[in-house]
Parts: structure tokens; sequence; C-alpha cells
């Protein structure tokens, strides 16, 4: 019997936001890109069409764009715990580690120390590598576990010199969702005088972020994987930002954040994230006993602790039938990760499985996902597996159909 909804999470309500769920499929690929909510969408349409200039001050055109921006900085500041000041927008998380990456290489010389781990997304590893290697920096190789899918503290800290001057590590792992101690890595990071580079991607779209208690100097993260519009932001303190130097144009300004934003920024896509940040705030019941609103803040935490507690509930029904099925491997493991799983079947290509999920109108893909490096620490070549992940509007119908589907291939 399929259980419940839960008590405070209105999943139909949120998936009634959604148009693309209308065409039928069950949706496990979120962690390559949620789908959007009506609200977003929206969002974006109404910013294209509405006047709207070059930012400044002088005519509505141009004061819709600056506020466009601030509103935008501020919702991302929100989310993130972190001074809006700091927010910086750009093409991509990709892109924006590409460009900051060579601004902090400057700021290194030959013999410094960068530390990377094999549990990241390429995204944060090759950008660190190929910066340290321009200016004849040291590249320290941290390992997970691949039995266990854990990233200690130890294997990150045993590392560590007077020489390091950067940590890159991932808050979740996009292929099978381990949650590595973020805050104590930090810690020891910081102990030795190294900054601290996260990747954020895959954690914010599962719970909630305060860069300043994880100890991140830097935190990027991808609107698009939390119902967002395709783009990029990193978040640091201002002052930091204030310390690296990056090449731009000679009219461009010199303020921080807008010497890292080259060129016109989307105001369209900023928009559209705003309002997603706006919809993640709305998960949760919002009224206080007193009739109040809480700040958005606020919202979002009481938002993502259902949000998780969804998520969790349902991974607890999936992953022990998948554990159980024949000829399954699942190499999601670890004690604390996201509601995302990587497994193989025996005497399948991973890629066949897919295709047999999605004749079954269940969209999970397979492969490495850009996490080469850790499909190859487990063992997995550039092959990788099969990836389902959940969102926000997963469901138990979403689940059924998945295990039923699964039982159908490993008889096969």
């Amino acid at each position: 019997m399929t259980p419940g909804p839960d008590a405070a999470y209105d999943v139909e309500r949120v998936r009634a936001h959604f148009p693309a769920l209308a065409a039928g499929a069950a949706h496990f690929d979120a962690p390559g890109g949620t789908q959007t909510p009506d609200v977003v969408a929206e969002a974006v349409r109404d910013t294209l069409l509405a006047p709207i200039a070059n930012r400044g001050a002088v005519t509505p055109a141009e004061q819709r764009a600056e506020a466009v921006v601030g509103e935008c900085r501020a919702a991302l500041g929100d989310l993130l715990g972190a001074d809006p000041r700091g927010i910086v927008f750009g093409r991509s998380a990709t892109a924006l580690t590409y460009d900051l990456s060579r601004a902090l290489a400057r700021t290194w010389a030959p013999g410094d120390e960068v530390v990377v781990t094999r549990l990241d997304h390429d995204a944060n590893v090759r950008p660190w590598v190929q910066a340290a290697a321009a200016v004849g920096a040291v590249v320290r190789w941290a390992d997970f576990d691949p039995a266990t899918g854990e990233l200690p503290v130890e294997a990150v800290a045993s590392l560590l010199s007077p020489r390091t001057r950067l940590v890159a590590v991932t808050a979740a792992s996009n292929l099978i969702g381990t949650r590595p101690p973020v805050a104590q890595i930090a810690r020891a990071a910081h102990a030795v005088g190294a900054l601290v580079w996260v990747d954020g991607v895959h954690a914010t779209a599962h719970a909630s972020v305060d860069v300043a208690r994880l100890g991140a100097d830097f935190w990027a993260c991808s609107p698009y994987k939390f119902l967002g519009p395709h783009c990029g932001v990193v978040a640091a303190a201002p002052t930091l930002l204030e310390g690296l130097r990056m090449d731009k144009l000679l009219p461009s300004t010199d303020d921080v954040p807008e010497r890292f934003e080259l060129g016109t920024l989307p105001y369209e896509l900023m928009a559209g994230t705003t309002a997603a940040v706006d919809f993640l705030a709305g998960l949760a019941p919002s009224a206080a006993p007193d009739g109040s609103r809480p700040d958005r803040r606020a919202r979002l935490l009481a938002s993502y602790a259902v949000l998780e507690a969804h998520e969790d509930r349902l991974r607890s029904r999936l992953e022990p039938v998948l554990r159980e099925l024949p000829g399954v491997t699942v190499y999601s493991n670890a004690a604390a990760r996201t509601p995302t799983m990587l497994f193989r079947i025996a005497g399948w290509d991973s890629q066949d499985v897919r295709k047999a999920l999605a004749d079954r109108a269940i969209n999970a893909p397979a492969g490495h996902f850009y996490a080469i490096e850790c499909s190859r620490h487990l063992g997995l070549a550039d092959a990788g597996g099969v990836r389902v992940g959940l969102a926000p509007y997963s469901n138990d119908d979403d689940i059924d159909r998945l295990i039923t589907a699964l039982r159908e291939i490993t008889r096969s």
C-alpha cells in the first residue's frame, strides 16, 4: 500500500506548478537539472516583455533592471545565508569556477599547494588542476572510500601544509550523493591559512545552506538544479572578492561583485532565479501562530526542513527495494547523503537500462555525469551507472513506477 502524503508537505500542490509533468514521465533526472515551475517561467517572460534597459536610475526601464539585479542578489543571499554584496552571477557554475580559479591563481607562487578530491564533479577539479599547472603550484588529491562513499576529514587534513592555498571540496556528490563533513574540512583548511571553495551545486537543491556556518569562503551553485533558469552563482565575502583581480574591459566597473560579471547581466534569468528562491520559500506553511509572516530566510529554512523529510521518506521506500533486486549493486552508501542513488545491474549496460526505463516513461539517465574521477575511483571507469535522484515534485507514484519497472527489468 502506498503511504499517504507527508503531513507538512503538500506534494500535489507543488506538482501543480510544473507544466512539464503533464507529459506523464516520472522524472528521476533532477540531479542534472530540475523541471521548471510556472512562476519561474512567468518571471522570465514578464522580464523580457516589460520595458528594460541597461541598469541605471533615470528611466523606468533602467530602474527595473537595477531592481531585478538587487532582488536577485537579495534572494540568493537569503537562500545561502550569504551577504548579497558578495553574490556573483554568471553563465554557469563551471564558468565562474574557471574565472575565479584564474584570479585566485594570481595570488599563488610556484610550490604552493591546492587540494582537490576524487569525489567531486570535474568542474571543481579541472579548473584547479589547470590553474595550479599554470603557476607551478602542486595539486594534492584526497581520496574517498569507494566501499562506503565517505570522504573523511582526515583524507583532506592529512594533505594540508603551510603551503596549502586552497581546498576544493563538494558539499554533496552529484554522482553518489555523499555529503562530506564540509565544516570540519573547512576548519582544518583555515587552520593552515587556506581558502575553501565548495561546490554546492548538488547540495543546494536538497539542504539548507549557511555558508558562514559551513566555513565556505566560496560557494558555487546552479539555479537550474533548484527549479530556476540555466545560470551559475558564486557567493563569497565582499572583502575577499575585493582582493581578487580579473581581466576586464577598460570602461567596466571595478566594483564588487560587478568586476567579476563580464558584460550585461541576463536580467530575465536573474528574475527567474528570484522566483525560484521564492517558490522554495513557499514549500512549507509560512504563517506564524499570531498570523505574522516570517522573513524569507526563515521560510526557506522551514521549507528545506519539510523538503528533506519528504525526500528522505521517498528514498526510504525506494532504497531497500533497489538493494534487494537481483543483480543490482548500489554505489551510494555514505551515512550522510542526498536522495540520489547510483546503481548498476549485472549483465546490463547502464545505457540499456536507461533506455528500458525511458520506454516506460521513466527518466533516469546513465553515465559518469562529469564526476569522472569519482566514477573511476568506484571502479566504474568512464561508464558510470544509472542515477536516480529526487526533487520537490517527486511523489509516491513516481517511486511505485520505478520499482515496478526495475523489477521487470531485473527479471528479464
